[in-house]
């Protein structure tokens, strides 16, 4: 690109940063140097083009022309267990120590669909996140957080629609209009036959209720986001970054092609969906990555599907280290690898951070845990002026080959996948790769691969194989008791003996009616909420009309 063009882009983005609302602060080095909101060639520069300026097309180097210098990401905490009071406790924490978003983490029954006194709930009730079989939990889950003034994203795909009814009818009760929500919703069916696989039915049920769940939110709830498209599952599967962000994008598309089948206005859906991925430990390919993220997704919403505003083109996304990088032994290291990673988020202009606790591999967070995860993300907001300039790193010669080279793997990724389908859309590919196997086994094959590599020793992980002497000592680490399971099924049985039965039994019957036809879900699926039906209940009424997935066996 010449100087010409180069200085044209220069002059638009200073239009853009002036016109927009900044944080009041002083933007100097440690040494009192004064620093420029954004830095580019002060000639012509081919690569310009591809690069572009921060909050213009193609978005490399972010989505607003201020950076963080607008607003800093948001610090949204991954928490959740035992029961929805200890996990009230645990949030009023977090936000008392400066925390401004929820995230909720769910316990293993809750994300299949069960309630905590089905038999297969056994010994499972709050261990891996907070145990939620009605809307009375949802309740208590929140109490004393006014849903109005929060935003809470919520990490679950099975039974994600009656999890968002519940959550909406809970802020009912606290005065909040359903249209008045913030937030956002996992609701990513398709990474969980890649990797997760916490499924309830085939795919395509799955895909209708996802469908219904967009024209509602598309119609009644503007702010809140119906779907947070999710790599960090994929990644820690074993998948490669380019994989990750491969596969994450083509669901993307996937879920794209889905609301304009249903005939919705891609410009008026298109900003509801959001993108979740992990932050692994090689430091500049994530920040590469996040950069070809938000390059490949606008330009496929502008030139495959159509999106005419920028808002539709944005690629906004949210980040969680990377809970696989975490190692048992010598913990404390855990610090440093996480801090690192949140830096390369950063760095990659993440939206919102979830950085995870030094104890997570042997255990759920401690509060001191909990409280130095915290503590990292605002000692990178406060203290290292990372958040001074937009997109520091752009114009490397390093990461901008990187992220070259990762765009150009995803395309090819794009490519194979269209290719498995019958009629070219990355929907129909996507359900063959499903089908077939192949998404788990491609990511079976990089994991293996990194494995061979550890244990040949041509990859290190400090504390693992190599540098392995330490003194450190056992820690103390939160386990949730029995008790905890056998109060909950307490409560449950309880709550169903007070409510009205015959409500229950009306709302879930209305429930399967729609079910069995092709209405919206999601207004017979607030009101059996309402009725105080059971996770549980609402689910096996689907189970009942669409049957169940199970994954084939494969050798």
């Amino acid at each position: 690109m010449d100087a010409e063009r180069v200085e044209a882009g220069r002059a638009r983005w200073q239009a853009r940063f002036d016109g927009a609302r900044r944080r009041a602060a002083e933007f100097r080095t440690l040494s009192g140097l004064d620093v420029e909101p954004v830095y580019g060639p002060d000639g012509g520069d081919p690569r310009m083009e591809r690069i572009g300026w921060p909050g213009e097309f193609p978005f490399t180097r972010g989505l607003h022309p201020t950076g963080y210098r607008g607003k800093p990401w948001t610090i949204r905490q991954f928490a959740g267990f035992g029961n929805a009071r200890q996990t009230n406790e645990r949030y009023k924490m977090i936000l008392a120590a400066g925390g401004d978003g929820l995230s909720v983490a769910f316990d293993m029954p809750t994300l299949m669909g069960r309630d905590s006194d089905d038999p297969r709930s056994l010994g499972e009730v709050g261990h891996c996140g907070v145990a939620i079989d009605s809307v009375l939990d949802m309740d208590l889950l929140f109490e004393g957080i006014p849903l109005g003034d929060i935003t809470t994203s919520m990490t679950i795909s099975g039974p994600a629609v009656p999890i968002f009814c519940m959550y909406a009818v809970a802020a009912e009760r606290q005065g909040v209009p359903v249209t008045g929500l913030n937030g956002t919703l996992q609701t990513d069916i398709f990474k969980e036959y890649m990797a997760q696989k916490e499924w309830l039915f085939a795919p395509e049920p799955h895909l209708r209720l996802i469908g219904d769940l967009m024209e509602f939110c598309a119609a009644e709830v503007p702010a809140y986001k119906p779907l947070s498209v999710s790599g960090y599952h994929i990644r820690e599967a074993g998948a490669t970054a380019a994989q990750e962000l491969a596969f994450t994008l083509a669901d993307g598309f996937g879920y794209v092609e889905l609301g304009l089948s249903r005939g919705l206005d891609v410009d008026v859906f298109a900003p509801g969906l959001s993108f979740f991925f992990d932050a692994h430990i090689d430091f500049f390919e994530e920040i590469a990555k996040f950069r070809a993220a938000r390059r490949i997704w606008a330009r496929w919403l502008r030139d495959v599907y159509g999106a005419g505003t920028e808002k539709a083109q944005w690629l906004r996304f949210h980040t969680q280290t990377a809970g696989v990088s975490l190692t048992a032994q010598q913990p404390y290291n855990n610090v440093v690898r996480t801090a690192v990673e949140a830096l390369a988020a950063v760095l990659g202009g993440t939206n919102s951070l979830h950085t995870n606790a030094l104890d997570e591999v042997l255990a759920l967070p401690s509060t001191r845990a909990a409280e130095i995860a915290l503590r990292t993300q605002q000692v990178l907001m406060e203290e290292t002026e990372v958040v001074n300039v937009a997109d520091p790193l752009g114009g490397s010669w390093y990461v901008e080959a990187l992220t070259d080279r990762l765009e150009a793997e995803a395309e090819a990724i794009f490519t194979r996948i269209r290719e498995m389908g019958v009629d070219g859309t990355m929907t129909s590919g996507i359900l063959r790769g499903i089908e077939d196997g192949w998404f788990v086994s491609e990511i079976a094959e990089a994991a293996f691969d990194y494995q061979r590599k550890l244990e040949k020793g041509e990859k290190r992980i400090v504390g693992v194989n190599c540098h392995t002497a330490s003194v450190d000592e056992p820690l103390e680490t939160l386990r949730v008791g029995h008790e905890v399971e056998r109060e909950q099924n307490r409560v449950l049985a309880a709550r169903r003996a007070a409510r009205d039965q015959a409500a229950v039994d009306d709302a879930l019957a209305a429930m399967r009616r729609v079910a069995g036809g092709k209405g919206n879900m999601i207004p017979a699926m607030l009101d059996a909420a309402r009725a105080e039906a059971t996770l549980g209940e609402i689910c096996d009424v689907l189970r009942g009309e669409w049957g169940v997935h199970t994954e084939p066996a494969r050798f």
